[in-house]
């Protein structure tokens, strides 16, 4: 019954954003320790070791900080900020209000420093190395003229002997507080980098996973995993027919005897880039092996599909592959079939295979077409030659 209630209240005081939340939470925290001092004073009051508008400044200070902080973040101010989390200005206000407290808290002030401790070890998680100086710097010279001042105005109740004690005892402790807060940042700094390489080390496993390292298609491995996946699609839906297309460089191995294979793999590059371009954007290329390309032409026919291959044809007829040698023409023989509704990957793949020995067989440089099920084939030959249609 309360469940839903609280949810909202808490939802309206600490924001929905995880983030937020979690600054807000932690700065209200923080804010219980000082309410805790706002009860000590009073209590101080009662007992005589206090003025009473001493503790009236210092508690309203204490609540406007506490309330500054609270609108700061609640508001979304803060997200304004390099960090979101405010962690030193707020710190450094926490600092400012306890070395106040020191200067008017008279036969009790000795207590208040145990807060400058806990302010710093509060922080030491979150700061900066740059921070953690600052922090330290900042409370050592803070709390050192609070107590000349305090020496020379109320001697009676900050002795010469006693100050000088407590100023050792701040310098000693707080920089070695604000030196774990700084080997700490540096440990998390060295952590983040190392989560930052791991995750980038991670991408390039899966690129190298997934991607064929010279020219950036698909790998066969991946390839295999994607018409699996049309594969499972086409039988669920029974829609979302595709086609495959195998596709081999014509003579290949002569460039690579005659230019070398640094000419080689750039043809395999611009030639995968070409042909991709020639393709629309629901296809997938992959290279398969060596020389040859494996095509996914998706929702279409074998006919409209070879509108695809042809268009790269055609596109690789204009293209210059290699600018040292712009006379290389390469051209590809391809077999294209369409995916048979349950039958499996391999006999589908076997069966472009096939055609594509016919297309090679009938002079390269054409798209044999085999249809399915059926022993007919249609040959396509390039544009710049007559088209012809065998059965």
């Amino acid at each position: 019954m309360y469940a839903p209630f609280i949810s909202r209240l808490n939802d309206l005081l600490l924001t929905t954003d995880r983030k937020q939340r979690l600054r807000i939470t932690r700065s209200l925290m923080a804010a219980n320790v000082f309410i805790a001092c706002c009860f000590l004073q009073v209590y101080a009051w009662s007992i005589g070791y206090m003025e009473l508008e001493d503790v009236k400044r210092l508690s309203g200070v204490i609540v406007l900080n506490i309330l500054l902080w609270y609108v700061v973040l609640r508001t979304g101010l803060n997200q304004r900020f390099e960090d979101p989390a405010m962690t030193l200005p707020q710190i450094l206000s926490a600092l400012t209000i306890i070395v106040g407290a020191y200067s008017v808290t008279g036969p009790v002030h000795g207590s208040t420093m145990m807060l400058l401790a806990l302010v710093l070890v509060f922080g030491i998680f979150n700061m900066k190395q740059k921070g953690a100086i600052v922090a330290g710097a900042y409370t050592v010279v803070l709390m050192g003229i609070a107590i000349l001042i305090k020496i020379r105005t109320d001697p009676h109740n900050y002795p010469f002997k006693l100050e000088i004690a407590h100023f050792v005892l701040t310098a000693a402790i707080v920089p070695t507080i604000s030196g774990l807060a700084a080997q700490l940042s540096s440990l998390r700094a060295k952590l983040q980098a190392q989560k930052d390489e791991l995750a980038n080390a991670l991408v390039r496993i899966q690129i190298l996973a997934t991607r064929d390292e010279l020219t950036g298609l698909v790998n066969r491995r991946h390839m295999m995993e994607v018409l699996g996946q049309h594969k499972k699609r086409l039988e669920r839906s029974g829609h979302h027919r595709f086609c495959l297309a195998l596709l081999d460089i014509d003579h290949f191995k002569r460039i690579n005897d005659t230019h070398g294979h640094a000419v080689g793999d750039e043809v395999l590059r611009n030639f995968a880039k070409v042909v991709q371009s020639g393709l629309r954007d629901t296809d997938v290329l992959a290279r398969w092996g060596g020389e040859e390309f494996l095509v996914l032409l998706n929702d279409t026919s074998p006919e409209l599909a070879n509108v695809g291959l042809e268009r790269a044809r055609m596109l690789l007829a204009e293209a210059v592959l290699v600018p040292s040698l712009p006379e290389l023409k390469p051209t590809f023989s391809a077999g294209l079939t369409a995916y048979n509704m349950n039958e499996a990957l391999d006999v589908c793949i076997e069966r472009a295979d096939r055609a594509l020995y016919k297309a090679k067989d009938g002079g390269r440089n054409c798209t044999v077409i085999r249809m399915g099920l059926t022993p007919a084939d249609a040959t396509y030959r390039s544009p710049t030659e007559p088209s012809t249609l065998q059965e």
